[in-house]
């Protein structure tokens, strides 16, 4: 059952009761995502942010917002936009946006972190309700607040195993009007090494992604964004001499503003996650496991080594675990965000650190309550 309580007043109540009754319970935003990653018990409730989604302060001039968590990405982005400003942080895939809320929970970043980090590094200040009903707030409201711990790095990417996020103070970036997207094509370590120079140049594009369309051919995609449209053209030229140093076609397209995503945002069957060591991606993507993967489609950040899969097909669970091991050969981790209903393969496998994982846990929820089955790093489901 999913409960969306009006207020903070109710939703502490209700928080408070389930606590005292040891109900077990999810966090939840727009509930858009419910179906990602470790499957939940059915049998659980499910606390939905959606009607706590007012903007608390807009600092404008100081670059700042504060929110409810259950605001949607979307209106977030419109509002922000009016004030010729935008949160510089990646759609997620696979349908709606959802809300800014569980966005942070699930912590994942892409091709944007190039230039701009990732979402963690775009909190400044958080407010959270514990397991038991308890509030607790951490950062500010200002950008230069390094004061306390730092629960905003801890709660991003916890995916509701350790606390409900209900607000969000974030660090905005001003809009850049004139933006244009380059396309490099052309054999493989040639494109490699053109990656390689550009991370050592004093060029920022916006973002750099491996990407392949499900044809097995890989590409970069560069976009450069500027306050002017002579900036960007100057941008691109370098880029093409770069490009045509190395043998590279090169190709200009037209690019949508930053607000507008930039995938299919249709749901997939399946769809995993990649985090490994950006200068071991051009490794991977010779690697026969991924070659193996037919009619998949690819968007990896090239300078930050994360990005996204996905496919409308379904895929053995022999090749994705065979994709799994050849990535954490390289140093790397798979996630499987969505998977089909007959796969066996786990969303995430145990990482080193579980015993410290689960004494964090513990600690901010004794009973256990939260997410079961869900704590990033703790493989539950061969259990």
């Amino acid at each position: 059952m999913i409960h969306s309580p009006s207020n903070q007043s109710a939703l502490i109540d209700l928080v408070r009761q389930w606590h005292q009754n040891g109900t077990p319970w999810s966090p939840s935003g727009m509930g858009t995502r419910m179906d990602w990653g470790p499957p939940l018990d059915p049998r659980h409730e499910v606390l939905s942010c959606r009607q706590l989604n007012r903007v608390i302060d807009h600092a404008v001039d100081d670059l700042t917002i504060t929110v409810e968590a259950g605001l949607p990405l979307q209106n977030l982005q419109d509002l922000l936009a009016e004030q010729g400003q935008w949160l510089p942080i990646d759609w997620p895939r696979a349908g709606a946006p959802g809300s800014i809320g569980g966005l942070v929970a699930r912590g994942l970043a892409g091709g944007l972190r190039q230039r701009h980090l990732g979402v963690r590094d775009q909190i400044i200040g958080i407010g959270l309700l514990r397991a038991d009903g308890t509030e607790a707030h951490a950062g500010g409201r200002v950008v230069k607040n390094v004061a306390g711990y730092d629960l905003m790095r801890l709660l991003c990417g916890s995916w509701g195993s350790l606390a409900l996020i209900t607000e969000l103070t974030l660090r905005l970036q001003p809009l850049r009007p004139a933006r244009s997207s380059l396309l490099v094509d052309g054999d493989l370590k040639a494109q490699e090494a053109f990656r390689s120079e550009l991370l050592r140049s004093s060029q920022t594009p916006e973002r750099c992604d491996w990407i392949n369309t499900g044809d097995g051919a890989w590409r970069l995609r560069l976009v450069v964004s500027s306050v002017s449209e002579q900036a960007v053209e100057d941008q691109l030229k370098q880029l093409e001499t770069m490009a045509a140093e190395q043998q590279l076609n090169t190709e200009r397209q037209a690019c949508a503003n930053a607000l507008t995503t930039t995938f299919d945002a249709s749901p997939s069957k399946q769809l995993v996650r990649l985090v490994l060591p950006p200068a071991q991606l051009q490794r991977l993507l010779r690697n026969e496991a991924m070659r193996a993967l037919k009619l998949w489609c690819w968007e990896l950040a090239a300078g930050a080594g994360c990005g996204d899969g996905w496919c409308d097909a379904a895929t053995p669970d022999h090749q994705l675990e065979a994709l799994r091991r050849d990535v954490i050969g390289l140093g790397g981790e798979m996630t499987l965000l969505k998977r089909t209903a007959t796969s066996t393969v786990p969303a995430w496998l145990d990482r080193p650190s579980r015993p410290l994982i689960e004494a964090v846990k513990r600690q901010f929820d004794p009973k256990l309550q939260l997410s079961r089955g869900r704590l990033p790093g703790v493989n539950q489901e061969m259990l």
